[in-house]
């Protein structure tokens, strides 16, 4: 079986936290934000190797951060948005072997745990595409440009996607090769759903995420996640 990269997207600017130093470095608990999700990665045995895609003004901060992780092989200059950051990183790992386990993670959710990403890496033993995901609470609806109610989806199977999301290296590099050879498609905020677009008859999977595995976007996000891990 292929090794495991776990890859971690940090080239965001966090313009919604506010201030000059971007948000996968602002201190959490005593440590920079994204250095949670880091530490992580290197306690799964699961993990082989570790990927960090940063901000490109902020690379001197993230590679003092890694230091003392030794599975961090890289870091690598981000592109100017979340998707261009994930074809840095597939285009690092081009060489690696093609069923080699990639899980694309965003450094703004800093309170991952290893027992997700381990149950990622299990669900790719079997399925070349994973998401993580939670089911939704609320009642959502389909909201068309003139600000009226188009839809109401069955609350039942609607699910809040989050990450880490895996794949089998040589499919994400299939889709994404199909995705720029469109000239219709721009840019994507999760890599499952160029998955489910380019190549459709790929099955993905879904693995029950956690409440507590929130997104930082903006202060407010920051104090919740502190309050969570004290």
């Amino acid at each position: 079986m292929g090794k495991a990269v776990g890859v971690i997207l940090a080239g965001g600017t966090g313009s919604r936290v506010g201030g000059e130093v971007p948000k996968q470095l602002l201190p959490l608990a005593g440590k920079p934000l994204m250095e949670h999700s880091i530490a992580a990665f290197q306690r799964c045995p699961g993990v082989d190797e570790i990927v960090i895609v940063m901000q490109p003004d902020h690379l001197g901060g993230a590679k003092d951060i890694t230091a003392g992780y030794p599975k961090v092989t890289k870091v690598l200059p981000g592109g100017p948005s979340r998707t261009a950051s994930t074809l840095v990183a597939l285009q690092h790992l081009g060489s690696a072997a093609p069923d080699t386990k990639v899980l694309i993670h965003d450094a703004a959710r800093p309170l991952v745990t290893s027992q997700l990403i381990d149950a990622v890496l299990d669900a790719l033993d079997i399925f070349d595409a994973v998401s993580v995901a939670v089911p939704s609470s609320d009642t959502i609806f389909e909201v068309g440009d003139d600000g009226q109610v188009m839809g109401i989806p069955p609350r039942q199977s609607l699910r809040r996607v989050q990450t880490p999301q895996g794949f089998r290296l040589g499919v994400i590099n299939r889709a994404y090769g199909n995705a720029l050879a469109d000239p219709g498609f721009d840019s994507a905020t999760d890599d499952c759903s160029v998955v489910f677009r380019y190549l459709p008859n790929v099955p993905i999977a879904v693995v029950e995420g956690s409440d507590a595995n929130i997104k930082v976007t903006s202060t407010q996000d920051l104090g919740l996640a502190e309050r969570l891990l004290s």
